[in-house]
């Protein structure tokens, strides 16, 4: 028997009419690329949207064809997430932060009708004109006051983006159509090998959105003022645009200003609540903090700061408590999760815990939240036991986890639909989840594990290191050794054996690393996170000191 209820698609486009129907007022604030603010609210978001979705028309876009974006988080981009996937069309948004070779490989690989582009990436798809076969427009997301500047560039087929919206109405009713259609297209940073296609639907991202705009998750609300730093061609800015439309909350969007000064202004300014970051840009911001001791952190309005893509250390959850008086809240998940797998947020049963036992809880990554099946398992694929010891294969399944990949020939799922995160863990009693590593960076050593991350969020603990990374090189004996590599404070100096003899009492002997490398910066990938490939290359043939001293024994 079924039930008697109403069967309506769950589609993007339900979630601008909402916004421009009960929050038509409510604030997009967004600095450009070109420099300057544009303060647009939800009306307008979901007018221009509409003309956009008419302009895609007039070009020939038909349902499911994809058009890619080349751009920083601005009001416009904002706009094609709404207008292009409401039209029934995939957005595809490209990280320009790949290497062109890449770049060039994904737009190919999607077939993408059309590139849309930031100005300042103009340079960058001129470049790659020729070898993109399947573009028939390119459209530069800017005005005609700034299109003048684009030509000569050579981009065929150019087009100017507000040009495209002027000559279009605004009389446009969103197509309905089955909620599993294909809503947006996002590729994994391909640390290794080419990068591989994530294709979301309608009914994914719509449940994902539920599920983010949770008191347990994001808590979006009305009274939320979100400075959106995570970009929104980083599987698709963890949901966040999505989420804020659907309960009409505000969005500061920071386009490609993401220094220290510009995210301190823009918290300021605009009287941000929440907002989610990379470690990395919260470290630009502490760093420009530093330099500005007369600031007062505690001026701001910030409550909940988000963090992902890498652990949070120690160090910089207790800085936003004392500091800021806001939280940290780390979470887990990515580009085939949607990307929200786990989110760390504290049970009632642990109020009355110690603020030394609250962080070991909050230095985990998460629980699962509604939607999302976890299991560990061992090299021989048995399930492990959630008993915060055992650590094994992390796997997922659940509505908004991908099946397979675009355009590839299998799925990725085993034969019991779980999803191989590719990362290794443990998970407590009380269903936290502990990564060790990635599978392919974990050390090990004599025939046991060492955590990486472990080791460096022990590291970045000290007051003197600003980033810390650790890799495993060849030894004799155990096979593997941890090298630690470390990014120090400005204006602070550290030696090795200081900070060894810092991390003895803080983790296992045998794991304490057996040497340690400065360096003035550490490589990372697209997304922000360390590239542990780059630096095992690196350092495949570093001579660790302890091979040193037994061979001279």
């Amino acid at each position: 028997m079924l039930g008697l209820m109403q069967d309506r698609p769950l589609l993007i486009s339900s979630l601008i009419e909402y916004a421009a129907a009960y929050h038509p007022q409510q604030e997009i604030i967004s600095r450009t690329v070109e420099g300057g603010t544009v303060r647009s609210n939800y009306d307008q978001v979901h007018r221009r949207a509409r003309q956009l979705a008419n302009a895609l028309a007039k070009l020939g876009l038909s349902e499911g064809d994809r058009i890619g974006t080349l751009a920083w988080n601005t009001h416009r981009h904002l706009e094609m997430y709404f207008g292009v996937s409401g039209s029934g069309a995939v957005l595809h948004t490209v990280n320009p932060r790949l290497f062109p070779e890449q770049i060039e490989y994904i737009v190919n690989h999607a077939e993408d009708s059309v590139l849309c582009f930031d100005s300042c990436f103009a340079p960058l798809v001129a470049r790659l004109a020729p070898q993109l076969g399947t573009i028939r427009h390119y459209v530069a997301m800017t005005d005609p006051e700034h299109m003048a500047a684009l030509a000569g560039m050579g981009i065929p087929n150019l087009l100017c983006y507000e040009d495209l919206l002027a000559g279009s109405s605004e009389d446009y009713e969103w197509p309905q159509f089955d909620e599993r259609t294909a809503s947006s297209l996002c590729y994994t940073s391909g640390t290794t090998g080419n990068p591989k296609g994530v294709l979301y639907s309608h009914r994914s991202t719509v449940l994902h959105s539920l599920k983010a705009s949770g008191s347990d998750t994001f808590g979006v609300s009305p009274a939320s003022s979100i400075l959106m730093i995570v970009p929104l061609f980083h599987a698709n800015a963890w949901g966040l645009p999505y989420a804020c439309a659907m309960n009409g909350a505000k969005m500061v969007l920071p386009a490609q200003h993401l220094d220290g000064e510009s995210v301190y202004r823009l918290l300021r300014d605009e009287r941000v609540n929440y907002s989610t970051a990379v470690p990395t840009v919260w470290l630009m911001l502490f760093q420009y903090l530093d330099a500005h001791p007369e600031i007062d952190p505690r001026e701001l309005v910030l409550r909940v700061a988000g963090v992902g893509g890498s652990a949070a250390p120690a160090a910089m959850i207790e800085r936003f408590e004392k500091q800021f008086g806001a939280a940290l809240v780390q979470g887990w998940g990515m580009t085939e999760t949607s990307p929200i797998g786990v989110i760390n947020t504290l049970l009632p049963q642990h109020a009355g815990l110690s603020e030394a036992e609250q962080l070991r809880i909050k230095l985990k990554q998460g629980r699962a939240l509604w939607g999302v099946e976890l299991r560990i398992e061992d090299d021989e694929g048995r399930a492990l036991p959630h008993d915060g010891k055992a650590f094994g294969r992390l796997k997922v399944r659940g509505p908004w986890i991908a099946s397979g990949y675009f355009k590839a020939e299998h799925d990725a799922l085993d034969n019991d639909g779980w999803f191989d995160t590719g990362d290794v863990a443990n998970i407590d009693p009380e269903g936290y989840v502990q990564l060790v590593d990635r599978a392919k960076d974990v050390i090990k050593s004599g025939g046991e594990w060492i955590s990486s991350i472990d080791l460096e969020n022990a590291t970045m603990s000290h007051p003197a290191v600003a980033e810390a990374a650790v890799i495993g090189v060849p030894h004799p004996k155990w096979q593997e050794r941890p090298l630690l590599i470390v990014v120090k404070r400005p204006g602070q100096e550290v030696r090795p054996a200081e900070l060894l003899a810092f991390l003895a009492g803080k983790v296992a002997r045998w794991w304490v690393p057996d040497d340690v490398v400065f360096v003035d910066a550490l490589p990372h990938t697209a997304t922000g996170k360390l590239l542990k490939l780059k630096l095992r290359e690196a350092y495949r043939n570093y001579v660790l000191p302890t091979v040193k001293d037994e061979r001279t024994a």
